[in-house]
C-alpha cells in the first residue's frame, strides 16, 4: 500500500461519515413530505452527539438547499466538523470548477471544506483538466483535498496521476457499495484504493433504506425508490434473515447497524444518510463494535446468491 500522505491522514482516521443527499431533495427523498427542515437539523445535532464529525453534501443536492442547510448548522455549533462537497460536471470548461467552489462555499458560509470530489466523469471535460481545475481550487485554499466520485479504476488512475504532477495526493474515490451493490469489490476498485491509499467512501451503504428490513416486495418505498428496486425487494428477504440472526448474536443489533458494519469489515468510510434523529442514532449504532471474519463471509456468500442474474 502506498504511504497515505498527511494531507489526506484525516480521511483514513474517519470510521463513518454522514450523507446530505436526503436533504432538500424531493424527487427521490420526498424532502418536505417526509421529513422536515426541523427533522434535518436534529439528524445533524444528533450525529455529532454520537461522535460523527465528517458531512457529505454535493452542490446539486436539493439544488443547493443541502449545502445552504449545512451551513446554516454550522453557525449554530461549536462543535468541529469536516465538510466534504462535491462539483456537478455539466460545464465545459476547468475554469468553472474554482468558481463552483466559491459558490458552494457561499451557501455552506465557509471559506473552505476538508473535501472537495468531482462528482461523476463527464464526456464533456477530460480527467486532466478537471484535476487542473481541482488544482486551482487547492492552490486557493479553498479545499484541503481533492477527490473523485464514481471514477472506474482507470479513471481513477488518471487523476491520481494528474494531481501528483502537482504533488497533491488523491484524497478519495466516493463510489456506490454496499452488500446489495458490490460492482466495486468485484472489480478490483476497492484493492486498488488501499493500494493507492486512497479512501474509498462508500454511498447508498443501506441502499437507499432497503438492508435496513422496513421495506418489502408488498411495502417498497416512496416515489423512484420503489420502482428502481422492485425486482431487488422480491430477491432480498434470505440476506434480511440471515442479517437479523447475525444482529441477534451481537446484542439485538438492527439489518441496517450489520449492513453497515459490513462496510467498515472492508475498509470503507461509508455516509449513510439521515433524516431524522432515529434514523441517524440507528447509524451511530453501526460503531463501536465488529463482525466476525466468519460472519462477514456469510453475508458476501448469502449477498452473492441474492446478486445473481
Amino acid at each position: 500500500m502506498t504511504e497515505i500522505s498527511n494531507e489526506t491522514r484525516f480521511l483514513h482516521a474517519i470510521e463513518m461519515g454522514l450523507g446530505a443527499w436526503q436533504w432538500g431533495d424531493r424527487m427521490m427523498w420526498q424532502y418536505g413530505s417526509t421529513h422536515t427542515d426541523d427533522d434535518i437539523r436534529k439528524a445533524f445535532e444528533v450525529s455529532l452527539q454520537e461522535g460523527i464529525r465528517f458531512i457529505d453534501t454535493a452542490e446539486v443536492y436539493g439544488s443547493g438547499r443541502s449545502e445552504r442547510m449545512l451551513g446554516e448548522f454550522l453557525k449554530q455549533t461549536d462543535q468541529p466538523v469536516l465538510v466534504a462537497t462535491k462539483y456537478f460536471p455539466w460545464r465545459l470548461f476547468k475554469s468553472a470548477i474554482p468558481n463552483a467552489l466559491k459558490h458552494s462555499l457561499e451557501r455552506l458560509n465557509l471559506e473552505s471544506v476538508d473535501l472537495y470530489q468531482i462528482h461523476w466523469p463527464s464526456p464533456l471535460m477530460s480527467v486532466d483538466n478537471m484535476m487542473e481545475g481541482m488544482v486551482v481550487c487547492v492552490e486557493k485554499g479553498w479545499t484541503r483535498t481533492v477527490g473523485v466520485s464514481n471514477f472506474n479504476s482507470t479513471q481513477m488512475m488518471t487523476a491520481y496521476s494528474a494531481l501528483a504532477r502537482h504533488n497533491i495526493p488523491l484524497a478519495s474515490n466516493q463510489v456506490h457499495y454496499s452488500l446489495l451493490h458490490r460492482n466495486v469489490e468485484k472489480e478490483g476498485l476497492l484493492a486498488r484504493c488501499k493500494e493507492l491509499g486512497v479512501r474509498l467512501i462508500a454511498y447508498s451503504p443501506l441502499e437507499m433504506g432497503l438492508l435496513s428490513g422496513k421495506y418489502s416486495a408488498e411495502n417498497p418505498p416512496a416515489g423512484a425508490r420503489g420502482a428502481q428496486y422492485a425486482s431487488m425487494l422480491k430477491k432480498i428477504p434470505p440476506l434480511l434473515k440471515l442479517m437479523t440472526t447475525i444482529g441477534q448474536d451481537h446484542g439485538g443489533k438492527s439489518n441496517a447497524q450489520v449492513a453497515l458494519n459490513w462496510t467498515l469489515c472492508k475498509g470503507t468510510l461509508p455516509i449513510p444518510g439521515a433524516k431524522n434523529e432515529s434514523q441517524a442514532l440507528q447509524n451511530a449504532g453501526a460503531l463501536g463494535w465488529r463482525l466476525t471474519d466468519e460472519e462477514v463471509a456469510q453475508l458476501d456468500e448469502m449477498s452473492d446468491e441474492v446478486l445473481k442474474p
